[in-house]
């Protein structure tokens, strides 16, 4: 009943701009942390950015300065302005979202589909 949807990915130069979007939809009763993760060619999952329900922002160490999150609570979405590209960005982006389905749900974990993000040299 809960499906999260990406776009956004795809092939990139260097030095170049992608914005991913994540809209989430179905049985949903509220929305809390939403995140982006990413796992590139034979390496570890690793957090990209997350973003509370107030707002509060965390970045992995690698993109810092670089990539943006952001929220549209009325959209049920989540993006990720990535700016400055570099070959080592290249991964697997997924769209990870904790949120209740009913007001007696208890938190629940969602995971897109993941979308590709191809960075050239």
């Amino acid at each position: 009943q809960v499906q999260l949807v990406e776009s956004g990915g795809g092939l990139v130069q260097a030095g170049g701009s992608l914005r991913l979007s994540c809209a989430a939809s179905g049985s949903i009763f509220s929305i809390n942390t939403m995140a982006w993760y990413r796992q590139g060619p034979g390496k570890q999952r690793e957090l990209v950015a997350s973003i509370t329900t107030d707002g509060s922002t965390n970045y992995g160490d690698s993109v810092k300065s670089r990539f943006t999150i952001s929220r549209d609570n009325a959209k049920k979405s989540v993006y990720l302005q990535m700016n400055s590209l570099k070959p080592e960005d290249t991964a697997v982006y997924y769209c990870n979202v904790h949120l209740f389905r009913t007001s007696r749900d208890y938190l629940r974990d969602y995971w897109g589909q993941g979308t590709q993000v191809t960075v050239s040299s």
